[in-house]
């Protein structure tokens, strides 16, 4: 007991073992080398191949979405025209 806290020591054989030098290898051929739990790890995308990284991201506009809230913000920002009611004659 150390300062009124009881210190239990830590459970034994409960922890994976660490490899500090872990390869880790891509589907496009890039390998490096990183910290693990396993001793090598196989990915199929990494910074070097993502579209993210590599500027090849195309957006791509589906179902026309860009035009459809256009279209209402249009709608919202343009007036309403009210229609003058007419009395019906008998």
């Amino acid at each position: 007991m150390k300062n009124g806290v009881i210190i239990t020591p830590m459970k034994k054989d409960i922890h994976p073992k660490y490899f500090p030098e872990a390869k880790i290898i891509c589907a496009c051929g890039n390998s490096f080398v990183a910290g693990a739990t396993k001793p090598e790890i196989r990915v199929e995308i990494c910074a070097k191949c993502h579209p993210f990284y590599t500027g090849e991201e195309k957006l791509l506009d589906t179902a026309g979405r860009v035009e459809k809230f256009k279209s209402r913000r249009e709608k919202a920002v343009a007036p309403k025209v009210k229609k003058a009611r007419t009395k019906k004659v008998a």
